[in-house]
């Protein structure tokens, strides 16, 4: 392909010279020569020279400063045969790292996870049907040329299998001239969905909820639109229309979920009402599988997408709608080299892109809550289950008045509600969110507790596997027999429960029953999925889970959910707490009665006047969302005020102290905006590393990013082990 310089970068390209982005922390793009006769424009994935290797790197926009002479910069080595990265695409990137202050090539480096997959795919070598006919025929070889008489090409092993026969007979077709070798495109990764495969059956409220959205969809502009519905409330329904619409409308769909690799059914969901599965993408993809989906995305094959928050960065051809299921869920957070929220980032690129945004909850988050109210997005309700199915029963359990028996953990009232729902052969669910079998081991003689020696965290016993872990950096050995500190043997306890702790309490009350512990530490995801889809299937009695359980799974069976432990996420310093708390545990009883079944939810609490705990049993959210509105308001946090969060972080405690009092000694000031800090970090050490925090607090319409621009570019400069970890709108306080 040939391309007039002056359509492209106008004087650049006359210079030769042209920006690439490189997946490093640079602050900039770099200058790279452009060879005789190669054509590349603003987007274009190249592979360039970058000091003794090379790497991908994307063609940017802007032209180069020109103060370099073409002949002595390192030229482009390769332009990859791939649909350029789109201008809405790039425009995202820039506004991601922009935002996130994050150099621009880390955020494009999100873009380019697949680089197998620049390249097309080869094409797939096939079978046609020719005129000759076998010397001899069989009632095989007639099964064959009957299949194949349709004129297609056809794949051997394909062929083989429609036909019901061994290759060797296509072999020996083929070798007779029966059939031609012919090449076409590889297949798909999926197939095509099809909007009107299944209709839907939307009623009364549901019925409104997808005329609403579908007026969003239709407009064909940017919008954002919060459906907010009980649990059951038919809420994928409703946004499945959205789907249809946009996909009659020729656009591709993104649908993010925040436990991708957990929910196949969600995507057996999809498969009936379109007919077909979306296109997964998350990191438990096998690598093959990743760059098909990536390519396919580029080229517009794949329609649909269902993903984790990477697949926000997935450079569609024409994206038309992005749907952010379970919107409230701290997953979509990334706290790693690129901090970002992907709820947020979708409404910006939905924004970018000129498209609708559609954002889903049974418990919006304080923040989308409070954005529908100021009409910033277009609420949409759902106030009942579907099907008019009765929601749970929900009641407290005060554990002041039934406390368990000594050593355990369960009431007797929820023992007994146990006991009463697999009697009448239903199921009943065990929820606490706290892995393993005990967060803390420590010795009855002298009192040590086993610690983690690279964090400042209790060691966690995983009985069943025999160790005591840490959470946080991995480091893991086996349980010991004998205090380390003072030698005593069999006097080591474990202190509180986790998961396996409560199976092992459960299998004492009811040893014949059937029992499933779901823990993302005890299994791979396809195991996971599996266990899953038994339970659905009705086949465990009692089932014990942590937060994983809480992601949208529906148990046709489940009549009980327990709260082991209603207080557990109320008992820290995360100005969220409160809010997380009452959607975890609203999320969690919303496992019971999903199909009309009589139900019943007991959280199990030594609060039981708390908020958090009215809220829930009483189903009075509104409530709850306006106490906790008006306490943010009042305190100036978010959506209300700013925040950024700073963490210093070095291998000597006294060099990430002073490196963080240098930074809070160069902060500009700047009416509106403080500091608060520096101070020990609630997670102090972890890998090793010494941690400081700084928290700086602003008005709402605070400009953020030039503060912390400005403070980091005047304070000491990081050196030998320091590290500085930027984080605007943080979501964790650890």
């Amino acid at each position: 392909m040939t391309l007039d310089s002056t359509d492209l970068f106008g004087p650049v390209l006359d210079r030769r010279v042209v920006p690439v982005l490189v997946p490093m922390p640079a602050p900039r793009a770099y200058s790279y020569a452009v060879p005789e006769g190669m054509a590349v424009e603003p987007g274009s994935i190249v592979q360039v020279p970058l000091g003794p290797r090379f790497v991908v790197g994307v063609v940017w926009d802007g032209e180069d400063d020109g103060g370099v002479d073409p002949k002595k910069l390192r030229a482009i080595e390769e332009v990859f045969d791939c649909p350029p990265l789109s201008p809405e695409m790039r425009a995202f990137l820039d506004w991601v790292a922009a935002y996130t202050l994050t150099p621009p090539g880390l955020v494009a480096r999100m873009a380019l996870r697949a680089p197998a997959a620049f390249d097309p795919e080869p094409m797939v070598e096939a079978l046609r049907l020719t005129d000759m006919r076998p010397e001899r025929m069989t009632t095989a070889r007639e099964r064959v040329l009957a299949r194949a008489s349709d004129g297609l090409s056809w794949t051997r092993s394909g062929l083989a299998h429609a036909a019901g026969v061994s290759s060797s007979v296509i072999d020996g077709l083929a070798s007779q001239g029966v059939f031609e070798t012919v090449f076409m495109p590889p297949p798909p990764v999926v197939a095509l969905p099809d909007p009107a495969f299944a209709a839907p059956r939307l009623e009364g409220p549901q019925r409104q909820a997808a005329v609403d959205l579908l007026a969003a969809v239709e407009e064909r502009k940017f919008s954002v639109s919060l459906i907010d519905g009980i649990t059951g409330s038919g809420k994928t329904e409703v946004y499945f229309e959205a789907i249809a619409a946009t996909l009659r409308a020729d656009r591709q769909v993104l649908i993010l979920l925040p436990e991708i690799a957990l929910t196949a059914s969600f995507l057996e969901r999809f498969q009936d009402r379109f007919g077909a599965k979306p296109a997964e993408w998350h990191s438990d993809l096998a690598p093959r599988t990743r760059e098909k989906v990536w390519r396919q995305v580029t080229t517009g094959q794949v329609r649909v997408v269902a993903g984790a928050r990477s697949a926000l960065f997935l450079p569609f051809e024409e994206l038309g709608l992005i749907i952010v299921d379970e919107e409230h869920d701290p997953a979509y957070k990334q706290e790693d080299r690129v901090f970002y929220n992907a709820r947020d980032m979708a409404v910006v690129r939905g924004r970018i892109g000129n498209f609708p945004v559609v954002l889903v909850s049974a418990t919006p988050s304080v923040e989308s809550r409070v954005n529908g109210e100021m009409g910033r997005y277009r609420p949409i309700h759902l106030p009942t289950r579907y099907g008019d199915a009765a929601l749970p029963d929900l009641g407290i359990v005060d554990m002041r008045r039934h406390p368990p028996e000594r050593g355990g953990f369960l009431s007797p009232v929820l023992v007994n509600h146990i006991g009463k729902t697999i009697g009448r052969s239903q199921q009943a669910l065990l929820f606490l969110n706290r892995r393993g079998y005990a967060p803390l081991t420590l010795c009855r003689v002298c009192g040590h507790r086993f610690q983690c020696p690279d964090c400042s965290s209790w060691l966690v016993e995983h009985r069943f596997r025999g160790q005591i872990q840490c959470h946080h950096c991995g480091y893991s050995e086996r349980t010991p027999e004998a205090c380390p500190e003072c030698g005593t043997l069999d006097h080591l306890v474990a202190c509180g429960p986790g998961v396996e702790r409560i199976a092992e309490e459960v299998e004492r009350h009811f040893p014949d029953a059937r029992t499933i512990v779901l823990s993302s530490d005890l299994m791979g995801v396809k195991r996971l999925r599996l266990e899953l889809a038994a339970i659905a299937r009705g086949e465990a009695d009692i089932v014990i889970g942590t937060q994983l359980v809480a992601k949208g799974h529906n148990f046709p069976n489940m009549t009980l959910v327990g709260i082991v432990d209603a207080d557990l996420g109320l008992a820290n310093g995360d100005p969220r707490a409160a809010e997380r708390t009452f959607q975890l545990l609203s999320q969690v009883t919303g496992r019971a009665g999903r199909t009309g079944l009589k139900s019943l939810g007991l959280l199990q609490t030594y609060q039981p006047q708390h908020p958090v705990m009215q809220a829930i049993v009483s189903g009075d959210s509104d409530a709850f969302y306006q106490r906790e509105i008006h306490e943010r308001e009042r305190a100036a946090l978010p959506p209300f005020g700013r925040l950024a969060s700073i963490i210093v972080s070095a291998d000597s405690r006294g060099d990430a102290e002073g490196h963080a009092r240098g930074l809070r000694n160069a902060a500009p000031r700047v009416d509106g905006i403080a500091i608060l800090g520096p101070a020990e970090a609630p997670l102090a050490l972890i890998r090793g590393r010494h941690r400081f925090r700084l928290l700086v607090h602003g008005r709402r319409n605070s400009d953020m990013q030039t503060f912390v621009r400005a403070m980091i570019a005047a304070g000491p400069k990081e050196r030998g082990s320091i590290s500085v970890q930027l984080d605007i709108d943080p979501q964790s306080f650890l």
